[in-house]
């Protein structure tokens, strides 16, 4: 798995090696020290490619001007054979480097060699990662919140696989609680409204009121008549709790198929009660002194292990709390099924949940290394059409869900601009989405990739095939754009390696929206067709490898590649 980023700067550190060691035998730098600084990609590429700083940094120990250890070093450089074809000094002991004819045919090179691979690297070293995400309760249609944690979840998951993790998608169902309990209240009380009138039957206060919840009701009264209308309320919501939750969760497996999502478990909150798992957990941490008893109540010393107050874990009633439950659930992800880190995707409304939960993972008697645990906290989402904020209300009922918006935008849309930066709000223009012009990033992303692939289609009835790179003369794609666009390629594995390193996929859609970009400006400076037949052939390479790369990241993101729009 080539980075020829990297390559390029360990080259620079071994050649730098070189010329002090024969510096010092020449007389020139003082020996006993271990040339070592920063090489850096400047911004204007004017004086170089890269720039060192290893002068610079050996001047206090030298006991030199950082100009005259530059000069020393210089004086010895040998770039041949190397990624380089010249060098200058700069500044007070900036050493520049200059990229070869071989450094941009060796990105080719790799992008030929690894295809569908090219920008994978092996950071990961094949650790357990899972990520959960969505994880919505099943007691209504998923929101446009759950539509970016689900983009954002699994966009990330694809960057970790790409960066050599073995990575486990999974969506918690919460099928326990008091959520649940008023899911059933919801549906018994439209189920009794359409059985005796809707003034004949109160409903809930803070019960739900979507659609949902009426349709949920409808089709047990197609299903059962009035059958339940003389049962006791008790017996009429937990038939309703069951054949709500399984409803709704099909549904939501379906919505999120159509969205390019699949988790490798749906993990019941249930089955952490139903085996003793949860008072398990909170005895574990009574047994070592990390519990109290206030008001009839089992307490966590939450404050005792760094957090800000602490937690109620079972109330006086004996029900557990959801505080409980999620450390129960942390537990079984890390002791009980070993993963070697934990990646959380949450709402802004649980930042405070997220950092007091951080301190409840330090306890000893759970056995868990808190550093394995990570949160990426996503803002909230503003929904925009005509310059006019869309009103959405879950608990009104009037949301927009996640199926409704695919009713609207494309998946591949909402894939590309749900993956945002997670810790920035999230403007989504519905009019922009839809789109076909440059203005619309996705559109703007494919569109490069189908005009590669007509422009190879159509040369290749000309007779004009891809070459392999060992036929291709590099040297000929010598002018600023075609320069750009290879440097560009060659960022692949480094965006990569960053995004899992910071769990921002978002990072790949600003990458491919920078490759489209330098795309279309060489392809509008640089002719190809009619062009001499080597010029051609490099051209003709170097479109290929953008159509690879393209192709790759769009992989990643959950979109397709059209070959025609």
């Amino acid at each position: 798995m080539a980075n020829l980023i990297d390559a390029a700067k360990s080259q620079i550190d071994e050649l730098m090696s070189d010329a002090y060691n024969k510096a010092v035998q020449a007389g020139s730098l003082p020996a006993g020290h271990v040339l070592s600084g920063a090489v850096e990609i400047p911004r204007d590429t004017q004086n170089g490619d890269y720039a060192a700083t290893h002068a610079l940094a050996a001047a206090r120990n030298m006991k030199m001007a950082p100009r005259k250890i530059a000069e020393a070093i210089t004086a010895q450089l040998d770039l041949s054979g190397s990624y380089f074809g010249r060098f200058n000094m700069a500044g007070p002991g900036f050493i520049n480097f200059t990229l070869s004819d071989k450094w941009y045919k060796d990105v080719l090179r790799a992008v030929e060699t690894e295809g569908e691979a090219y920008g994978a690297c092996d950071v990961g070293g094949g650790a357990r990662v899972m990520v959960e995400f969505v994880s919505a309760n099943p007691t209504g249609p998923m929101t446009i919140g759950n539509a970016r944690g689900g983009v954002l979840g699994d966009t990330l998951a694809a960057v970790l696989e790409k960066a050599g993790y073995q990575v486990w998608r999974e969506f918690y169902v919460n099928d326990a609680g008091n959520q649940v309990e008023l899911f059933g209240k919801s549906i018994e009380a439209r189920y009794m409204q359409l059985c005796l009138g809707e003034d004949n039957y109160e409903f809930p206060e803070n019960g739900y009121h979507g659609d949902d919840i009426r349709a949920l009701a409808q089709l047990i009264r197609e299903r059962d008549g009035d059958k339940y209308v003389t049962a006791g309320a008790d017996e009429r919501v937990r038939a309703f709790v069951s054949f709500g939750l399984p409803y709704n969760i099909a549904l939501m497996k379906k919505h999120l198929e159509r969205y390019r999502i699949n988790f490798d478990q749906w993990f019941l909150e249930s089955t952490l009660h139903e085996s003793g798992y949860v008072a398990e957990t909170v005895n574990l941490l009574s047994d070592q002194g990390y519990t109290y008893e206030k008001d009839g109540a089992v307490w966590l010393k939450n404050m005792e292990l760094g957090a800000d107050k602490d937690e109620v874990l079972r109330r006086a009633n004996g029900f557990y709390t959801y505080y409980a439950v999620d450390i129960a659930y942390h537990r079984n992800k890390f002791v009980e099924r070993g993963f070697d880190r934990v990646i959380d995707i949450w709402g802004a409304d649980h930042h405070g949940h997220a950092i007091r939960f951080k301190s409840t993972m330090t306890s000893p008697a759970l056995g868990i290394d808190p550093s394995r645990l990570d949160f990426v906290i996503m803002q909230m989402v503003r929904l925009v059409r005509d310059g006019e904020t869309v009103k959405v209300s879950k608990r009104t009922g009037k949301a927009l869900t996640l199926n409704d918006l695919l009713d609207e935008i494309s998946v591949d849309a909402c894939r590309f601009f749900f993956n945002a930066k997670p810790d920035t709000h999230l403007e989504f223009d519905l009019g922009l989405a839809v789109r076909q012009d440059s203005e619309n990033p996705v559109y703007y992303v494919q569109y490069a990739h189908a005009r590669i692939c007509s422009l190879l289609s159509a040369l290749g009835a000309e007779g004009h095939d891809v070459s392999a790179i060992a036929g291709v003369d590099a040297s000929l794609l010598a002018h600023e754009t075609e320069r750009d666009v290879i440097k560009q390629l060659s960022l692949l594995p480094e965006e990569i390696k960053l995004a899992a390193r910071d769990y921002d996929p978002s990072r790949i859609n600003r990458y491919v929206i920078e490759l489209a970009a330098r795309f279309h400006r060489f392809y509008n400076a640089c002719r190809i067709k009619g062009e001499e037949e080597n010029l051609l052939a490099a051209r003709l390479k170097l479109a290929d490898a953008v159509r690879v790369v393209i192709r790759n990241c769009l992989g990643i993101l959950g979109v397709t590649a059209p070959e025609k729009m």
